[in-house]
């Protein structure tokens, strides 16, 4: 039992839905060192287990969040012939713009599911990178594809651009901070990453799900069976039937919890590579709503946290040893990420 009232409080900032995925308030980071420390050892926790777990007490403004949300809204209420004017082009390496209802499957092979007889995901999506931005340029190394910084292409809806920027800088500055609390976890000191991401190339993604008119094909999901590709997603998701579940190590699927306010946060394949697989990118999908709430419509948008294009990732040093060699040749998270659009979508 903790033995003081600093013990108590940390003590009750995580609490485990469903035994597997935890809830952790962030309130307390930066708090103190001892505070810091038992967040940490919370979130190594649930990233030896589930790989997810869901933060509150996070520190991004209500308004922020809503503008975004409303925004989402907005860009996918356009015509569709607005929206088919922004489609992705094909020559962007990182796919920003929309992507149309039905047109990819997020479905990995070896999660089950071949690539070729993947069925396409019941959603539309819209993207944006700052590498799209002015400057963008700037973050790459010398050498680097310059389609890479092929400019957002933005909607002519009012706000919607400084929405979508405002909400970005704010996962930025999440995303850094569980990145310190990850390498406190993996008894590192608490910048061990800052320069591994510091020109990270993130995709903002907003995933909308639209009403289910007519019955999904047998197997098809609002989003197929996969893991995330980078360091860690950080995700909102609205109170909409049909959400997200994660499998756990016995083969079941279970919700992750919708909590005002909170944000669900995963690990992707670079994390687990990086730890040598000491913490775990696990499968997940979104799932189709009940027939009888098949009209509700239903929006998502993670932050898809990439390190900076020249990061090498390889084993921790604190993730390797005697007996535990490390598992995986390093990889460049650029060419990493690009080879994984490329396959992908082609």
């Amino acid at each position: 039992m903790p033995e003081n009232s600093e013990e108590r409080e940390a003590a009750a900032r995580v609490t485990i839905v469903d035994d597997y995925v935890p809830v952790i308030d962030l309130s307390g980071m930066r708090s103190s060192e001892s505070s810091d420390r038992r967040l940490a050892d919370a979130i190594d926790e649930a990233c030896r287990t589930s790989g997810f777990l869901v933060v509150v007490g996070h520190g991004v403004s209500d308004d922020t969040i809503t503008r975004m949300y409303e925004a989402t809204r907005s860009f996918f209420a356009m015509p569709h012939e607005e929206k088919t004017g922004l489609l992705a082009d094909p020559a962007d390496p990182l796919m920003r713009g929309f992507g149309r209802d039905g047109s990819v499957a997020a479905s990995r092979e070896g999660a089950g599911v071949e690539r070729e007889r993947a069925l396409p995901d019941v959603a539309g999506t819209f993207t944006v990178n700052r590498l799209g931005e002015p400057g963008g340029s700037r973050l790459l190394p010398e050498g680097a594809d310059p389609a890479l910084c092929t400019p957002n292409p933005w909607p002519e809806l009012p706000g919607f651009r400084e929405a979508y920027l405002a909400y970005y800088r704010a996962m930025e500055q999440l995303a850094a901070e569980i990145m310190r609390l990850f390498a406190l976890a993996l008894r590192l000191p608490e910048n061990w990453f800052a320069d591994e991401i510091d020109r990270h190339m993130t995709n903002l993604t907003a995933n909308y799900y639209p009403p289910q008119l007519q019955a999904p094909a047998p197997g098809q999901l609002r989003k197929g069976v996969h893991s995330d590709w980078g360091s860690l997603t950080v995700l909102y998701q609205d109170e909409a039937p049909g959400g997200l579940q994660v499998q756990d190590k016995a083969g079941q699927w279970l919700g992750v919890p919708r909590i005002e306010g909170s944000f669900v946060v995963n690990i992707g394949d670079l994390m687990a590579i990086w730890t040598n697989d000491r913490w775990v990118s696990t499968v997940h999908r979104v799932v189709n709503p009940p027939r009888e709430l098949a009209r509700t419509e239903r929006y998502s948008v993670p932050f898809f946290h990439q390190p900076s294009y020249d990061a090498l990732i390889e084993c921790i040093p604190t993730c390797t040893g005697p007996g535990n060699p490390p598992q995986y040749a390093p990889v460049r998270s650029g060419d990493y990420i690009v080879d994984k659009f490329r396959k992908a979508y082609g």
